[in-house]
């Protein structure tokens, strides 16, 4: 007898499967060999928590200084810290409509998968914590940041083979989500291709900038940054549905793509800027590596400043 035929879902499965193997191992190698030195130097170490009064001395940081305490005692005491050596790593990652478009090999969404787990592996190897939170306009799923490869592995996983229920973007749910679920100063890496209508986000962003390092990784495809001269073409909105037909052999409709195209990266510039965000722009049809690598670089060399 033949045997029974793979259910869609199954292959499915087995794809994504492949897919998560094959990212485990280009980004584990990457982490070991390139990355997991900047990481650490970059991040460890540099929040710190309450560990104790003590008898204020001469050349303390006057700011420091405790006035319940020193009212109590009649005597100067200061606050001691410690420095946090365990990093709380969280991944805000777009899983709308849009995250599935892909031009190329790759769609947006397997390549924020690989921006991810390099986060995710650097935070393993660095005996962090880390977890996710899956959105579209609604947190689609959310993992509690833990430790170890197993979860890591899930995280991954979770990334490619979730099915979201909503198409649209809306990025305050998760960081909503963030800002409670987090209690001590945290690394939260936002992995998005920001093609949200609405800047109603920008309020919660700030508040959590403000109490934990967020960064934003924008990724971009490059149908979407540049109309190719191919004639008549009709384009759909992945979220909304809407078509539109357009003529790109007309050279006015390039030119008004790439206003358009240029005032958005220039707004969600100007947020994260006013922000404090720092932002990474990874592309579908390029290597992230030297992306990555730049960040680590320049945040280096902001703190020997």
């Amino acid at each position: 007898m033949p045997a029974p035929a793979t259910s869609d879902n199954d292959a499915r499965l087995t794809r994504i499967l492949k897919r998560v193997r094959r990212i485990e191992l280009l980004t584990r190698g990457m982490v070991k060999e390139v990355l997991g030195g900047q990481y650490h130097s970059r991040f460890k170490g540099q929040g710190i928590e309450f560990d104790d009064f003590r008898e204020y001395q001469a050349g303390d940081d006057v700011r420091f200084l405790d006035w319940n305490v020193t009212a109590r005692m009649n005597e100067p005491f200061v606050r001691k810290y410690v420095e946090e050596r365990e990093l709380t790593v969280m991944l805000c990652v777009d899983v709308s409509g849009s995250a599935d478009y892909g031009s190329q090999e790759d769609s947006k969404r397997e390549r924020a998968a690989e921006i991810a787990a390099v986060f995710a592996f650097s935070a393993v190897q660095n005996q962090d914590k880390v977890g996710v939170t899956l959105f579209s306009d609604q947190v689609e799923e959310y993992l509690p940041a833990r430790k170890g490869s197993p979860h890591a592995l899930r995280i991954l996983r979770d990334i490619l083979n979730c099915e979201p229920r909503h198409a649209g973007t809306d990025i305050r749910p998760a960081l909503n989500l963030a800002l409670q679920r987090i209690a001590h100063r945290a690394l939260v890496i936002i992995v998005s291709d920001f093609q949200t209508s609405t800047t109603e986000w920008e309020k919660t962003l700030r508040a959590l900038a403000a109490k934990h390092d967020v960064v934003a990784a924008q990724i971009t495809d490059p149908r979407e940054l540049v109309l190719p001269n191919v004639g008549r073409v009709v384009l759909q909105d992945p979220e909304s549905g809407e078509q539109v037909v357009l003529n790109t052999s007309n050279a006015e409709v390039r030119a008004k793509f790439d206003e358009r195209v240029a005032a958005r990266q220039q707004a969600l510039d100007h947020l994260l800027r006013k922000s404090g965000v720092e932002r990474i722009t990874v592309r579908t049809d390029e290597d992230y590596v030297p992306a990555l690598k730049a960040y680590f670089r320049s945040r280096r060399k902001r703190r020997r400043a």
